[in-house]
């Protein structure tokens, strides 16, 4: 569970559920995440087997990252917890807020 404990890996891997993009379009994808925090967590998704990167010799350079197919089984849960809070994270934080919830 360790492994799957970091934070980011959801917000990473959310949009290469759209097929292989360059690291600029996922980084953009990926939203308010530092480029930092952004590059360790697809490091980590690579040697997690989730995440394969795809160089191409082409001038200039080229490199895709795609998911594998362990990493399109983990959109799965990854998809079920964005529907969850989509539902219940308004009353959630309404809650936290100190508001009555719906």
């Amino acid at each position: 569970m360790d492994q799957f404990a970091d934070a980011w890996l959801p917000v990473v891997g959310y949009p290469l559920g759209d097929g292989p993009q360059r690291h600029s379009q996922l980084s953009v994808g990926a939203g308010g995440i530092s480029r930092k925090a952004f590059t360790r967590t697809l490091r980590r998704m690579e040697r997690m087997t989730l995440v394969r990167r795809r160089r191409y010799a082409e001038a200039p350079p080229r490199v895709e990252s795609e998911l594998t197919e362990a990493g399109h089984e983990l959109l799965v849960p990854i998809y079920a917890l964005g529907a969850w809070i989509e539902g219940r994270g308004p009353a959630m934080a309404a809650a936290t807020q100190g508001e009555s919830p719906n």
